[in-house]
């Protein structure tokens, strides 16, 4: 059976075909980025790649032919870029989850799985705002085509995500160069793509129709995760910025109950489940 990711080359796409593929599936991934489609390739030489983005509608067209399941992974997901890079941001997020939709009811996959975010829960610029339109076009599929499973996972931070302050922190903290930090009293959900990758299939065995798939997530300050990041790759000097346009100083994976509320990991389990 034949499985198409949409954004394969980010962490949880890679992550996700190295998955399929050991099961023994046929998987299709499709990302913009040919060098990092390339390598995966070279990795996992039983994957078909594709380049290209879910904006057009050709290239959605041309990955979902004859296709069992599909996880739409990709996305526009830099919340300050996406503040001023609005246009790329909706044609991604929006065009580009119109065009899968749009095609699954022609092609009639099994299921679509939709990854989501806790920014759209709780709306503060324009990335959570694209989130949380996908979301709701995923649960009109579901009413225009009952033929489909039409899911939607929301979560919050997958720890090392591609562009993710991680990713900057890490480096920068071994050669002893500043970091920037918006606030470290801001809480974040957090969690590993394992956990990510497990939710997904969570999702598919037990939701019932569209409508977000929520887990319980511990949460953790940006201040604790500072602390533990340094114990691991050493001291350096840190410039705290303030909260950037679009961001939220704690999150909500529900509307109801938000990061500074739930569970937190202290800075020896974070280091201990993340670093």
């Amino acid at each position: 059976m034949k499985h198409v990711i949409f954004g394969v080359t980010g962490l949880l796409g890679e992550r996700l075909a190295e998955f399929l593929i050991n099961k023994g599936l046929d998987v299709v991934g499709v990302a913009r980025n040919e060098g990092k489609l390339v390598a995966l390739k070279e990795r996992f030489p039983k994957l078909e790649i594709i380049t290209g983005d879910i904006a057009d509608r050709w290239v959605v067209k041309k990955s979902m032919k004859d296709a069992h399941g599909v996880f739409l992974l990709s996305g526009y997901k830099h919340v300050g870029l996406a503040e001023r890079d609005v246009f790329q941001c909706v044609n991604t997020n929006v065009t580009g989850v119109v065009n899968v939709l749009e095609e699954s009811m022609e092609s009639l996959p099994d299921f679509v799985v939709f990854t989501s975010t806790d920014k759209a829960a709780q709306i503060a610029g324009v990335y959570g705002s694209t989130k949380k339109i996908g979301e709701k076009l995923f649960e009109e599929a579901g009413e225009v085509n009952p033929k489909t499973k039409y899911r939607v996972v929301r979560y919050g931070n997958v720890f090392g995500s591609t562009g993710s302050f991680i990713t900057k922190w890490i480096p920068k903290m071994k050669n002893g160069e500043e970091i920037i930090l918006t606030d470290p009293d801001a809480t974040r959900f957090f969690w590993t793509r394992e956990d990510a990758i497990n939710l997904i299939f969570q999702c598919l065995a037990e939701a019932k129709d569209a409508t977000p798939f929520v887990p319980e997530m511990k949460a953790v300050s940006m201040g604790t995760v500072l602390d533990a990041c340094m114990d691991v790759y050493g001291e350096t000097d840190v410039r705290i910025i303030g909260l950037q346009k679009g961001e939220n100083k704690h999150e909500t994976m529900d509307g109801i109950t938000f990061s500074n509320q739930v569970q937190q990991f202290t800075k020896e389990e974070f280091k201990e489940k993340f670093l």
